[in-house]
């Protein structure tokens, strides 16, 4: 690989999905001897978590959960999605048919094909279950987990 692959994961807050995401990405990509050849991060479609141009850590039942399997999102804040992130990142990922459309919103469209769904690189398709409401942070763990092996298969095709 001779270019930097960068992967941006968005969800509504930035505060349980798209940072567990990250995370949980960051680990596997450095588990293969590869984490110098990726640039991730994640963002908020919303503004919900941030205040006065300061993001709210990451939802302490997502770091717990993250804590569980051995992954730390220490010092991990809300920044909100932005249009001049289009130019910056190679794939867009989002959690669930909401943050797609948010995600076209905010970036005026995919003309590059550039956004995807975490969960179509999976078998079961879907949509990562939102902890917010489920309150279920172990089942999302798992669908983020594989969406993440997922795809990275499919950027190492």
């Amino acid at each position: 690989m001779k270019n930097m692959i960068k992967v941006m994961f968005v969800c509504h807050g930035n505060i349980c999905r798209s940072p567990m995401a990250e995370f949980i990405f960051k680990k596997m990509v450095a588990e293969k001897g590869m984490a110098n050849d990726f640039y991730i991060s994640s963002s908020a479609t919303s503004t919900e978590e941030i205040w006065n141009g300061v993001g709210n850590p990451v939802y302490l039942p997502a770091k717990r959960e993250l804590l569980k399997h051995g992954i730390s999102c220490e010092g991990k804040r809300a920044v909100q999605l932005k249009y001049s992130d289009y130019e910056k990142y190679d794939y867009f990922i989002g959690m669930d048919r909401a943050n797609i459309r948010n995600m076209n919103i905010i970036l005026k469209g995919d003309k590059d094909s550039k956004i995807y769904k975490l969960m179509s690189f999976t078998e079961n398709g879907g949509d990562v279950a939102d902890p917010w409401y489920t309150g279920d942070f172990e089942i999302t763990y798992n669908d983020i987990y594989n969406g993440c092996k997922s795809l990275l298969e499919f950027l190492l095709r």
